[in-house]
C-alpha cells in the first residue's frame, strides 16, 4: 500500500487539528487521549469535549473530516478518472472552468498576480477560489468560540464535571452522520443548487445559534429553559459546521476532478487548509484572551459573524441551477464517485441483460455502449456494498479494534475544573496552552512522517500505547501537587507535559487513519470511508460519556477532587484494554496480500469484449 505523502499527512492533522466541531471542546482520550485540552476537534485530538485544550493522555482525535470521504485525501486523484483510453471519450472530465485552475489570466493584473503567487499559492483568486478559502478559513477560526462554550456551561450555567461531561458527548454527536449531509447535498438540490444553497442555510443557522446564544435567547426563557436551549443551539452550531464543511470538501473534490491541470489538485488542496490552519492558530489564543476582557457571550456575538460570512461568501460560488431530466431524458449515473451521465433520446436507447446480470444501455453505436450493474444502482445499491464489505471479518475486525481504541473513558471535565477551580488558571492561560499544543500536533505530524510512516500500524500503536500510559499518568504528580516539591511550576509541567503528549498523539492517531484507508476495498471507497470515521467519532461520544458515568460514580465535583487521582488512573489504564485484541489488525495485512494476488490474476486475463466499457 502507499503511504500517505507529507503534505496528505500534513492537510489531514489540520483538518483534525482545526476544523472540529466547533462545539470547541476537548477532546481527551485515555492513555492516548490521554491529555485532553482540545476542542470537540480532532485536531488537538479534538473530539468536542468540554475541556479546553490541555490534555493529559494522548488525545485521540475524532474523526471530523470527510464528507463523502474525499478521495484525493487517501489515493491519488487521477484515481477517481479512467486510465484506460478506451474509456475517454465516455468519461472525460468535464472542461475545466476558466475561472477554477491556476491559469496565467492575471499577468495583466499585478495585485491579482501577486495574490495568486503568494495568499492563494499559485491558484488563480477567482471568486469562486475566494469563495472556499474563506470557508475554510472561516471552520478554523470558529474555534473562537471552544473556551467560551466550556465557561459559559461550567460558570453561568453551573454544570459539574460530570454533567459538563456528559453534554459534550452530544456536541460531537452531527459529525457522527456526515454521510448523511453527503448524501443530502449530492442528491437532493436546494433550490435548485447542491452546493450553494446548503452553504447559505447553514452560514445562516450558524449564526442565528450564536446570536442567540450571546444574548441570553432575548431574554424570553425561564432559568429552567435556559440549559436545553443552550444544549439545542450549541447542536446547531456544530450541525452547520459539519454540514459546511461536507460540502466544501465537495465543492474542492469536484473542482478537481473537473480541471485537466495536474499542478491543481495539490495547490487547492494545500490553500484549503492553509486557510483552516490559519484561521485555527490565529483562533487558539484569542479564544482565551478575549474572555479575560469579556463575557462569553459577547465572544459569541462576536463568532456569529463568521457563519455569516459563510453564507455571505457562498453565493460567489459558480454552479449550475440543476433542471429536472425531462420526459425524453434518460440519466445513467453511476454511485460510488464513479460520476457518468448520459442523456438521450429515450427511443434512441436499446437496453439488455448480460449473464452475470449487468445492465447493457446502448445508443445504437458499440463502441459507446455502457454497461451498469443493476445492483448498484442507486442508495440500495450502495447500501448492500457496504454491507457486504463490512461483513468481511478483514474489516469489521480492525473496525471493532478501532472503535475500542476511541471508545476507552476521559477525565477531561474532571481535569478542566481541577486546573481552573484548583489551580486557578484562567482562560487565557487554557487558550496559549491551546497554541503551543497545536503546534506540538504539527511536529508529531512530522516526525512521523520523517522517521514512522514506514513502520507496521501494530507496531507503532502498541508502543505509543504502552509510552502514553505513563506519560498519562504524570497528571498525578499535577493532581497532588508533588510537582512543586520537584521545584516544577503547575504552569511549567501543564506545557511540558501536554507537548509531550500532542506529539505523542500524533503518532497513535495518524496511523489510525492510514489503517481506515486500507480498509476500504475498490467500489465502496467513499462510502465505507465515511462510514469509518464515523464510527471513530461515535467511539469517541462513547468514551466521553462513560467518562462522564466514572466521573460521577467516583463524586468528582467542582469542589470536591479527593477521587480525582483514582479517576485519572482507571481512564489511563483502560486505554491498555484494546491491546488485547491488536492482533485483529493482522486481518489487514492479510486482505491487502489477497487483493493484490486478485490484481495481477486480473491483469493477466484478456478482456473479454473491447466493445464495451464498463463503469
Amino acid at each position: 500500500m502507499k503511504m500517505l505523502p507529507m503534505r496528505k499527512l500534513f492537510s489531514l492533522l489540520l483538518h483534525l487539528l482545526v476544523i472540529v466541531p466547533s462545539h470547541g471542546f476537548s477532546s481527551h482520550t485515555p492513555a492516548l487521549r490521554a491529555c485532553s485540552t482540545s476542542t470537540g476537534s480532532t485536531g488537538n485530538r479534538q473530539r468536542p469535549s468540554a475541556s479546553p485544550i490541555i490534555t493529559r493522555r494522548i488525545q485521540r482525535q475524532p474523526l471530523l473530516l470527510f464528507s463523502t470521504v474525499k478521495d484525493d485525501e487517501i489515493t491519488s486523484t487521477e484515481s477517481s478518472l479512467p486510465t484506460d483510453p478506451d474509456n475517454a471519450e465516455l468519461v472525460a472530465p468535464q472542461d475545466a472552468s476558466e475561472d477554477d485552475v491556476s491559469s496565467n489570466d492575471n499577468d495583466d493584473n499585478p495585485l491579482s498576480f501577486f495574490l495568486q503567487n503568494t495568499v492563494f499559492l499559485g491558484i488563480a483568486p477567482t471568486p469562486d477560489i475566494v469563495a472556499i478559502a474563506t470557508i475554510y478559513f472561516v471552520e478554523g477560526a470558529l474555534g473562537l468560540a471552544r473556551l467560551a462554550q466550556t465557561f459559559l456551561l461550567k460558570d453561568e450555567l453551573h454544570l459539574g464535571p460530570a454533567e459538563l461531561s456528559a453534554l459534550t458527548g452530544l456536541f460531537v454527536l452531527p459529525w457522527t452522520i456526515k454521510p448523511l449531509y453527503g448524501f443530502l447535498s449530492d442528491g437532493f438540490p436546494l433550490f435548485g443548487y447542491k452546493r450553494r444553497s446548503y452553504l447559505v442555510v447553514a452560514g445562516l443557522l450558524g449564526c442565528a445559534s450564536y446570536t442567540a446564544l450571546g444574548h441570553d435567547f432575548g431574554g424570553l426563557l425561564a432559568p429552567e429553559q435556559m440549559i436545553p436551549a443552550t444544549v439545542a443551539s450549541l447542536m446547531i452550531s456544530s450541525g452547520c459546521i459539519a454540514f459546511s464543511d461536507v460540502v466544501a470538501d465537495g465543492i474542492v473534490v469536484q473542482k478537481t476532478r473537473d480541471s485537466d491541470d495536474p499542478a491543481l489538485a495539490g495547490g487547492l488542496q494545500s490553500l484549503c487548509w492553509s486557510s483552516a490552519a490559519f484561521g485555527g492558530l490565529l483562533s487558539a489564543y484569542y479564544s482565551g484572551s478575549l474572555l479575560q476582557v469579556m463575557k462569553p457571550q459577547d465572544v459569541f456575538q462576536i463568532t456569529a459573524i463568521l457563519p455569516f460570512l459563510v453564507a455571505c461568501i457562498s453565493l460567489l460560488i459558480q454552479e449550475e441551477r440543476q433542471q429536472q431530466p425531462k420526459d425524453d431524458e434518460i440519466v445513467v449515473e453511476m454511485v460510488n464517485n464513479e460520476i457518468l451521465t448520459t442523456n438521450g433520446s429515450e427511443d434512441s436507447l436499446t437496453t439488455s441483460t448480460t449473464t452475470n446480470g449487468d445492465l447493457t444501455i446502448s445508443n445504437g453505436d458499440s463502441a459507446t455502449a455502457l454497461v451498469a450493474t443493476t445492483d448498484d444502482d442507486g442508495v440500495k445499491g450502495q447500501i448492500q456494498a457496504l454491507w457486504d464489505a463490512i461483513r468481511q471479518p478483514s474489516i469489521w475486525k480492525p473496525t471493532l479494534f478501532l472503535f475500542l481504541w476511541q471508545s476507552t473513558p476521559t477525565s477531561d471535565g474532571a481535569f478542566l475544573f481541577f486546573m481552573t477551580d484548583e489551580l486557578g488558571f484562567g482562560p487565557e492561560f487554557l487558550g496559549r496552552v491551546r497554541l503551543v499544543t497545536a503546534g506540538a500536533s504539527l511536529v508529531g505530524v512530522w516526525l512521523y512522517n520523517r522517521f514512522l510512516k514506514t513502520v507496521p500500524i501494530k507496531d507503532i500503536l502498541f508502543w505509543s500505547s504502552i509510552v502514553a500510559t505513563p506519560l498519562g499518568l504524570s497528571s498525578l504528580l499535577l493532581i497532588t501537587h508533588a510537582n512543586r516539591e520537584l521545584g516544577i511550576p503547575d504552569a511549567a509541567f501543564v506545557f511540558g507535559d501536554d507537548v509531550a503528549l500532542a506529539v505523542l498523539g500524533e503518532f497513535a492517531f495518524l496511523p489510525t487513519l492510514v489503517l481506515a484507508a486500507r480498509l476500504c476495498p475498490p467500489g465502496v471507497e467513499a462510502v465505507l470511508f465515511a462510514t469509518l470515521m464515523s464510527i471513530y467519532n461515535g467511539a469517541g461520544t462513547v468514551g466521553t460519556e462513560v467518562g462522564a458515568l466514572l466521573t460521577k460514580a467516583l463524586g468528582v465535583t467542582e469542589s470536591n477532587f479527593d477521587n480525582l487521582g483514582l479517576l485519572t488512573i482507571i481512564c489511563n489504564l483502560s486505554s491498555l484494554y484494546p491491546l488485547f485484541f491488536i492482533g485483529w489488525l493482522d486481518e489487514v495485512g492479510a486482505a491487502s496480500e489477497q487483493e493484490e494476488e486478485a490484481s495481477q490474476l486480473q491483469q493477466a486475463l484478456p478482456d473479454d469484449d473491447d466493445s464495451t466499457t464498463k463503469v
